[in-house]
This record gives structure tokens, C-alpha cells and sequence, in this order.
């Protein structure tokens, strides 16, 4: 169901009378990547919180230890060693005033003091040079983290069989790995950053105990309400941004909408401006009652935290004061309880900064240690016995009851095909859209696995052939082909890149598509850059694009070419120039040609015609066409648009 734009209560802003109120028209949107970690904050306790944050920063720590051991061994030792400095410098702050407040000269007290004073001085000095090393080290840390776990996860993403992708469960999670992997390097920050304040407030906690296990209490009670109140107002922010998380979402497509250049030519056709900017006030004024409301809870929140830490602290003044007139504890006592009441109430702004920081960082850490684990299963099978073979020359294809069936599909894309393919023929899958000829290449091109039945490359299967050999023997332009953000060179380049990246060859295979005249013509000619994202960018046309792709397959001349839909974009005369190159590798090299236009596959010598995933038909045009069935449909209805000598196509009346 599609969530409205309104809500209950008094923070929907009033609607203007001229314009009545109605339903949002803009669509559900799956949950983003982003939202994983402030969800699980948001309905996670205070307990599950601390519960949760050791393993957290166990895990941390051992990444950062995998991707350099000497940093994090320094971050580690400035870390504790920065907390025993502020435990020296706190008893040598209170030996300072002890002598200063002590009776007799000043000049005395202060020669007194100095003893105590250079130990402060050489405390301070210490560690800060540590607070220094530990920015350093920290600085290099963070890249190495970057590079191992980014490393990590392209070497799996790359790595996985094509049919993860289809898989949903597998793209969300990917999605997610992503953003857990920029994680990871905030997640060791973060970790980092607690210890130290961890270790600050243990360094306060020791040396007040040193001075008077009293002021142990004192300092308690002037900090520990302030500590809570930060951390209830993160909470509240937590739980508002997951409850929030539609209104985020929609707010982000309608950005996309208004702001982004493909959809800016059909917002000024239709005059969608107005449309857009209503749909927009409606999400963003209720957003923005929220996060008023937010902002009244929050500041409530931190005022009653302050409140009471102000009057703890007066308690602990007081207390001081009781301790001092009682001659309990020396007046350098008192005045160092309260220097080090103002530094743990630093520290701990840092710690209950760094637990939610840590705690939400973690969970997208998970979604990426999750994803690494379950991406194994779609990793291809080592062969651990002996190393496979790489194929030899390409004489026969067999594809031999041939079935595929993608997740969450009723019926198979592929349902059991077999047919022969022998080296230097040119054969045409054909069909109507969804009859499975796309999947059926993409198979023989050791793209897919069939969930059933075998195809095999001159008699062996093709999972006993090294893969990566397999499909250096192939070439394969697909329908939805990638647009490289590279220049027009390098684009073509990328079906060869084995090979050094020679001009003339590029340009050869260009000619053979019908891109070379195309591409001299850009304002760089090779070397311009097709992508308007970047400076000097330039955009290409679809069909434009297609010659591209189509010289990206005939660059490295393969054994066998795969062309879906090659033409679909080109205008008649690049379309025949580019299927005149096709037909020169006839009896040289063997193509596998997809199309609709199939006029363009009357000289194969053999056409299959899948329907519904199954093979129906197979035979030479001739053969097909004398059979009057799927094909001869199919071909005449296409042939029907070119003879001017009819006045209605088949199966349409004329009205008299």
C-alpha cells in the first residue's frame, strides 16, 4: 500500500484551501542500504546497545590489524599510554596545588611546586607528542582499511557467476556490502576514538580515587546524568529517522526527478513543475513538522539532562565543601575534583558520541561480512585435483536438452533445447520477446550454467574447460550493453584487453561496425571521453552506442560471435553495412545472431525459433518459410510494412 503524505496530529502543516489534500502519487520504495544501521539503533535498547559494542570493536580491531599491524599497534599503545598520562597529570595537578595552597612565603611554595610542576609540564608534553603519533597512525590507517576491504569485496563481486544477479536477495545485499565496506574504516575510527575516551574516564576514575575514594561518588554523580541525556536524545533521533525512512526515500526520487538531466526533457514537454513541486510540499511539510516536533523532544531531553547534572554538580560543590570545613580531605583535593570533573564530562561527550557512532557503523559492517559470507555460494567451483584444459580451436557446439530457470519464475527461460552448432555458420535465434534467446547465447557463451542438460565445446563440457581461456574464444555484443565512462579508444579496446591496445586494429574493427567515420567526427575523435559526467564528456546517441558495442565484439575477431540485437538502434544504411560484416565471417568464424528484423537472418545457415523457452522450429529460411508456420508468420508480418501495394496489413478489415 502507498503511504499517504499526511499524518496524525498537529505536526501536518495546514494545506492552503485553493488545493485540495490528496494522496501522495509517488510509489513504495524498497528499503535502502542506508537505513540498515539506524533502524537496528532505533529499536535497539541501551543494553543490546553495550551488549553488542565489544564484539563490535573486537571485529574492528581486527581488521585494522589485518590491514596494517604497526599502526594499529601504535594507535593502541598512544591510546593507553595518552590514558596513564592524564592520571599522572591529574595527581601532579593536585600535588601542585598542595604546595601552592601550603602555609609560608610564596616564593617558597612556588619553589615548592616546581618539582610537581615539571612533572606536568613533561605529562603534557608526552601526550600530546602521543596524541600526535595517534593521529598519524590513525590518518594511515584509514586508507589501508579502505583498499583491504573494498579489495575484498570486488575480487567476490567479480568474481560470482552471472546468475547472482538475478537473484534479488543478492542485489540488496550487495547494495548494502557496499556501503558496509565505507563503514568498515568509520566503524575502526570510531572504535578507536571510544578506547580513548574509555580510557580517559578510567584515567580520571583512578586518579581521584588515588586522591579520595569519596570523590569517586562526586564524580559520578556530576556526569552520569549528562551521559544519559546524550544518549536518550540519540536514541529519539535514531527512532525518528527510522520512522522516516518512506518520506527520506520518496523526498530522494523526487530530487532525482527535478534536478537530474534524463528527466529533464519531459518534465518541460508535459508541464510537470507544478506536479512535481505539490508532491514535493506535501512530503517535505509533514518531514518538516516532525522534525520540529524531534527538535522539541530532543531539546527537552538535553535540558533536563542539564538540569540535573547542574545540580548534581551543585551537590558535589557542596559536598566538597562539607568535606573541606570537616578537614576530610585538603583544599588541593577539592580544586583537583573539580578539574577532573570537567575532564570526564569531555570524555565522556566522546564515549556516548562514539557508542552510537560504533553500534551504527557496525551493523553495515555486518550487512558486508554477511554478504562476504553468503557470496561463496555463488563462486565458481575450484577444481582442486589438476588445473582445466584450455579448449582448442572451435569445431562443434552441442547443446544437448538445454534447460535454465531464473529465481522466483514459475516457467523456465530455457526449457529443454537441443541443437548443433558447427564451426563457420552463421545461425539466427529468433522469436518472439521473453522466448528465451538472449538466455540461450548467453549460455553457450559461458555466461550462464543451465540448471539442466549440457553443452559441450567440440565434446567436452564446458565447466571442464578452463573458463577464463573458454571465453577468450568468444565474443558476445549484448542487447543491454554498458556504456564505459572511457574514451571512444579505450571503449572498443575493452573487447580485446588481453591485447595491446593497437590503434590500427581499433580502428579496423571500428570500420567493420560502422563507427569509424562516427567516432573521427567527435570533437577528439578517438580520444574523446563519452561521458557527459566529466569534463570535456560527450553523449552518443543509442545507435551510436550500438557501433561502439558492435566494434568492442568484432575487435577481437573470435572464433564465436554472439550479436543480440545489434541493429536495433541503427539507421538502414549503418544496419546494412554492419550485417554485410557479418556475413564475411561465413565460413571463416562462427556468428550466433540475434535479431527481430529478420530480413537480416535469411542468409543464415540455420535459423532456430524459440517460443515460451522452447525450440519450435529449425531449418534455412527457405525451409522455414515453405513450412508456413511460426517463422513465415513472423517474416510476412514484417514484410507486410514494406509492400506499399496493400492497403491494410494481415488480420486488419477496412471499414467500407
Amino acid at each position: 500500500m502507498a503511504e499517504t503524505a499526511t499524518t496524525t496530529g498537529k505536526e501536518a502543516p495546514a494545506e492552503p484551501s485553493s488545493r485540495p489534500r490528496a494522496d501522495s502519487v509517488l510509489p513504495e520504495l524498497r528499503a535502502m542500504w542506508w537505513e540498515t544501521g539506524v533502524r537496528a539503533r532505533a529499536e535497539a535498547g541501551l543494553f543490546a546497545v553495550f551488549a553488542e559494542l565489544p564484539r563490535l570493536v573486537r571485529a574492528a580491531l581486527g581488521v585494522s590489524w589485518r590491514a596494517d599491524r604497526v599502526r594499529t599497534f601504535v594507535v593502541a599503545a598512544t591510546t593507553v599510554g595518552a590514558g596513564v598520562m592524564a592520571a599522572f597529570g591529574l595527581l601532579a595537578t593536585q600535588r601542585v596545588l598542595v604546595e601552592l595552597f601550603a602555609g609560608g612565603p610564596t616564593a617558597d611554595k612556588v619553589v615548592a611546586a616546581l618539582p610537581a610542576l615539571a612533572v606536568l609540564a613533561s605529562v603534557t608534553a608526552v601526550r600530546a607528542g602521543m596524541a600526535t603519533a595517534m593521529g598519524y597512525a590513525q590518518n594511515g590507517l584509514s586508507p589501508k582499511v579502505d583498499r583491504e576491504v573494498e579489495r575484498a569485496l570486488f575480487e567476490v563481486t567479480t568474481a560470482v557467476r552471472l546468475e547472482a544477479f538475478d537473484a534479488d536477495a543478492f542485489a540488496d545485499d550487495m547494495e548494502r556490502a557496499s556501503r558496509g565496506a565505507d563503514s568498515t574504516t568509520a566503524l575502526v575510527q570510531s572504535s578507536m576514538n571510544l578506547l580513548a575516551g574509555l580510557a580517559g574516564l578510567l584515567a580520571v576514575a583512578v586518579a581521584v580515587v588515588v586522591i579520595h575514594p569519596l570523590l569517586l561518588v562526586a564524580l559520578l554523580v556530576a556526569t552520569v546524568p549528562n551521559a544519559w541525556a546524550s544518549l536518550r536524545a540519540g536514541h529519539l533521533r535514531y527512532q525518528t529517522y527510522a520512522a522516516g525512512s518512506v518520506r527520506r526515500r520518496r523526498l530522494w526520487l523526487l530530487h532525482r526527478l527535478m534536478a537530474e538531466r534524463d528527466s529533464a526533457p519531459e518534465l518541460r514537454t508535459y508541464g510537470l513543475r507544478r506536479f512535481l513541486l505539490d508532491q514535493y510540499d506535501r512530503v517535505m511539510g509533514v518531514e518538516t513538522g516532525i522534525q520540529l516536533a524531534l527538535a522539541r523532544r530532543v531539546t527537552t531531553t538535553t535540558t533536563v539532562g542539564s538540569m540535573i547534572a547542574g545540580v548534581a554538580t551543585a551537590v558535589v560543590y557542596v559536598l566538597l565543601g562539607l568535606l573541606l570545613v570537616n578537614g576530610q580531605i585538603p583544599l588541593a583535593a577539592a580544586a583537583t575534583c573539580v578539574v577532573a570533573v570537567q575532564s570526564a564530562q569531555r570524555s565522556l561527550a566522546v564515549v556516548t558520541f562514539q557508542i552510537d557512532r560504533a553500534y551504527t557503523e557496525g551493523q553495515h559492517f555486518r550487512d558486508y561480512t554477511g554478504f562476504m559470507a553468503r557470496a561463496v555460494a555463488y563462486l565458481p567451483a575450484e577444481d582442486t585435483c589438476s588445473p582445466a584444459a584450455a579448449p582448442d580451436r572451435l569445431r562443434e557446439i552441442a547443446i544437448d536438452d538445454v534447460s535454465l530457470r531464473y529465481p522466483d519464475r514459475d516457467s523456465p527461460a530455457v526449457n529443454q533445447v537441443t541443437l548443433t552448432i558447427r564451426a563457420g555458420q552463421t545461425v539466427a535465434f529468433v522469436g518472439e520477446n521473453g522466448s528465451g534467446k538472449s538466455t540461450l547465447a548467453a549460455m553457450i557463451a559461458a555466461l550462464r550454467t543451465p540448471t539442466e542438460g549440457t553443452i559441450r565445446w567440440n565434446g567436452r563440457a564446458l565447466s571442464d574447460w578452463d573458463v577464463d581461456a573458454l571465453r577468450a574464444r568468444i565474443a558476445v555484443v549484448t542487447q543491454e550493453y554498458h556504456k564505459w565512462p572511457f574514451t571512444a579508444a579505450t571503449n572498443i579496446a575493452l573487447g580485446d584487453i588481453a591485447a595491446e591496445p593497437c590503434q590500427n586494429r581499433i580502428e579496423a574493427a571500428a570500420a567493420r561496425a560502422v563507427a569509424h567515420d562516427m567516432i573521427t567526427e567527435l570533437p577528439h575523435g578517438y580520444e574523446t571521453l563519452l561521458d557527459r559526467t566529466f569534463a570535456n564528456g560527450q553523449d552518443l546517441s543509442g545507435g551510436q552506442w550500438q557501433r561502439i558495442t558492435a566494434a568492442r565484439g568484432f575487435l577481437r575477431d573470435a572464433e564465436l560471435l554472439v550479436m543480440d540485437e545489434p541493429s536495433s538502434a541503427l539507421d538502414p544504411r549503418a544496419e546494412d553495412a554492419l550485417f554485410q560484416a557479418i556475413r564475411d565471417r561465413q565460413g571463416r568464424a562462427t556468428t550466433i545472431l540475434i535479431t527481430h528484423r529478420l530480413a537480416n537472418v535469411r542468409h543464415a545457415d540455420r535459423i532456430y525459433v524459440l517460443h515460451h523457452g522452447s525450440l519450435v522450429e529449425a531449418g534455412t529460411h527457405d525451409e522455414l518459410m515453405a513450412a508456413h508456420s511460426r517463422y513465415a508468420e513472423l517474416f510476412n508480418l514484417q514484410a507486410a510494412g514494406y509492400d506499399t501495394t496493400r492497403t491494410a496489413l494481415p488480420h486488419q478489415t477496412t471499414v467500407a
